[in-house]
């Protein structure tokens, strides 16, 4: 008895895969074949999901088609080929496609509960509550506490080049914009300049440390949200959750009791939570934020600023060490700029066009964020297909593809800031450079992200030269089972006083 019932789960199994697979199939949409269990993730152990979907997007971008079809794992997701296909879902169509289908248990594991995770009515209000803490104004505000870690920051990297001029600048760049997030959104000496160990650091590698658990997690809440849902599957580290949440329910009694008020992300949260008007804000807004939210919003823009930022400027770094002549010209940029403001300010940074057109090169072609997933809301007629996309269903952008393709950029391996000039950005089409996102759900700290990237490289390029060390290979080796994309063995380089 137990043989046959065992043998009708496995054909069940079998019969219910088989179906799941031939789905693209039965709706007449070219896709890729899939096998079991990874889907078309097959090998994603060895190389890093931006160049899988690459990989699946050049195969099925000759079909002419909006998108095509693809599995993660056994969820049928539907891959975008066509950049006007991909700004009616990211703006056009936006209220078909408000939610990015990311696994939240507000209950269980209230840390996750953020921005970038929450969906509907519950993500729009928080989002409209946000808003007013990113504005140009309140950037200006934070731009001295940037500046202030970016001294320190220079101060330490004199001492290493001082010592032999060898430098893992991943690690150091993730270390300084640490101490500018720590401070800017907790209002926390974090110190991790000086001390690599420092608890803020420790918190934040093991944030995107994944373990087999977490990966298998993952790949539940992925595939069967719903249970994983039923069974409060959290996926937050237990450490990592508590130290956070422990260290904005410190700062907020702190400076309650204290009555301290600081220009920083902290204290406009803190105002949120007491119901007081923002400069900028919407008066008639309806909600306060609770401790718990608080601690969400500060634990995603502490992850997402640290390492995309940091992430942006290593690789700027590493291509301008490859080309010298390109290095000199982005120096003087930062000199010219410097001499004609008479000192750093939030109005020079801003007017370093060069810096910024290498920052978008460099997220060009090594987008922090190699794909962006986005929910079937409500289902949708993609016109010119004469196909359905049910609700609940997923649709994903290959951004890393897409920053790739020649026929948007040619010669793409290729590191070019004169893409970023004012007139070839206006020539290309809006969705063929989106690092951040686009539309509505783009990325709220995309302006903090840029300022701190220009105040570090601005700071580097004015006091340092850089060069490739033996340590670092030419092409680099991405590291597959990195969220953000990163490096094998970090990127070392020779750095030498100016």
């Amino acid at each position: 008895m137990l043989f046959y019932l065992a043998l009708v789960a496995v054909s069940l199994t079998f019969f219910w895969v088989g179906r799941r697979f031939s789905y693209w199939k039965q709706l007449g949409v070219p896709y890729v074949e899939a096998s079991f269990p990874f889907g078309n993730l097959k090998g994603m152990n060895s190389r890093h999901l931006g160049y899988i979907a690459q990989d699946l997007y050049v195969k099925l971008k000759s079909t002419g088609k909006k998108f095509g079809g693809t599995f993660f794992f056994v969820s049928p997701t539907a891959l975008i080929l066509d950049l006007d296909f991909a700004k009616d879902v990211f703006v056009k169509d936006f209220q078909y496609f408000h939610d990015r289908g990311v696994y939240c248990n507000e209950k269980a594991d209230p840390i996750t509960a953020h921005l970038v995770t929450m969906s509907g009515t519950k993500w729009k209000n928080l989002r409209t509550k946000l808003t007013p803490t990113f504005t140009s104004g309140k950037m200006k505000m934070m731009f001295p506490t940037i500046v202030g870690v970016a001294e320190e920051f220079r101060k330490g990297l004199l001492v290493e080049a001082e010592a032999g001029g060898e430098v893992e600048m991943k690690e150091f760049l993730a270390r300084f914009t640490t101490d500018v997030i720590g401070t800017c959104a907790f209002g926390l000496e974090c110190n991790s300049l000086k001390d690599p160990d420092a608890e803020f650091r420790r918190m934040g590698k093991k944030a995107l440390t994944l373990s087999t658990m977490d990966f298998l997690r993952r790949i539940l809440t992925v595939t069967f949200k719903d249970v994983a849902m039923k069974f409060n599957v959290r996926l937050s580290n237990p450490d990592v959750a508590n130290f956070f949440m422990n260290a904005v329910r410190e700062t907020v009694d702190y400076r309650e009791k204290n009555k301290i008020q600081r220009n920083d992300f902290m204290d406009l949260l803190i105002r949120m939570k007491n119901a007081e008007p923002i400069e900028g804000g919407d008066p008639n807004q309806v909600g306060q934020l609770t401790l718990e939210e608080i601690a969400a919003q500060s634990f995603v823009f502490f992850l997402a600023g640290f390492e995309t930022s940091s992430t942006a400027m290593t690789f700027c770094l590493y291509e301008l060490a490859q080309n010298q002549e390109l290095q000199d010209k982005a120096r003087k940029n930062v000199l010219d700029v410097l001499k004609e403001h008479g000192s750093i300010s939030y109005e020079a940074v801003h007017d370093m066009k060069y810096i910024e057109m290498c920052i978008n090169e460099s997220l060009r072609k090594y987008p922090p964020i190699a794909n962006i997933l986005r929910e079937v809301t409500k289902d949708y007629h993609v016109q010119d297909m004469n196909v359905t996309l049910p609700k609940g269903h997923r649709v994903m952008l290959p951004i890393y593809a897409i920053h790739h393709d020649p026929e948007y950029y040619p010669a793409p391996d290729q590191y070019d800031p004169e893409r970023f000039t004012p007139a070839a950005v206006a020539a290309r089409h809006q969705m063929a450079f989106v690092p951040f996102g686009e539309g509505p759900r783009v990325c709220i700290g995309q302006r903090f992200g840029m300022m701190q990237a220009r105040v570090g490289l601005a700071y580097l390029l004015k006091n340092f030269r850089f060069r490739l060390s033996e340590k670092t290979s030419v092409p680099l080796k991405i590291l597959a089972s990195s969220t953000v994309l990163a490096t094998v063995g970090g990127l070392w380089l020779h750095i030498e006083k100016l």
